[in-house]
């Protein structure tokens, strides 16, 4: 049996396939009812998801998906398209009631940027590490185009995409030799 660190890290690997094996509306609600408790500067949770899964909105992204990344997200049972709300501040007089924290955002484009992308950045992080808890694999990629991707799932809203990520169960045969990672003196500096 696999023990809490090797299901969400060392035995967790990239996927690039996945088995026919749906994940159901129940499922998704409770990784995001997980994700939701990690830490975000201020409580701002700026991070919106869009789960992809119908044979329309897989064409819609596959239009903004480049190439290499087009047969994962075919194969998907979902595909995560994580996005970095530039609005987020409005909400922080209920999510950070304490203090007036929405006026360190209002009219400020560069803290909202850097706060948004850094945060929705955490949360997508916190929704891979639910994702594996719950017994679900992922693919997290780059390689789309964000105008696109804009366009046919955030129009008319003040959301923009950060990445987007993959969500079943892997095909082990798909599965990629693991690649190695830094050594600890090589990443770090005990200061």
């Amino acid at each position: 049996m696999q023990t809490t660190t090797e299901r969400l890290f060392t035995d967790a690997r990239t996927q690039n396939g996945y088995l026919d094996t749906p994940v159901s509306d129940a499922q998704l609600e409770q990784l995001y009812e997980l994700l939701k408790w990690g830490p975000t500067a201020a409580n701002s949770n700026p991070a919106r998801f869009a789960f992809v899964r119908s044979a329309a909105g897989k064409e819609r992204l596959l239009a903004c998906v480049s190439a290499g990344n087009q047969q994962k997200v075919r194969e998907a049972p979902v595909t995560v398209i994580v996005g970095m709300d530039l609005a987020f501040y409005e909400q922080l007089p209920q999510l950070f009631p304490h203090t007036d924290a929405r006026s360190w955002f209002a009219g400020k484009p560069a803290a909202i940027e850097a706060t948004a992308f850094r945060n929705s950045s955490l949360q997508g992080g916190y929704m891979i590490l639910a994702a594996r808890a719950l017994g679900l694999d992922c693919g997290p990629m780059s390689g789309f185009d964000a105008d696109k991707l804009d366009a046919a799932f955030w129009a008319g809203t003040a959301v923009k995409t950060n990445f987007i990520c993959t969500l079943g169960q892997g095909d082990p045969a798909k599965v990629f030799v693991r690649n190695p990672r830094l050594a600890f003196a090589d990443a770090c500096r005990l200061v």
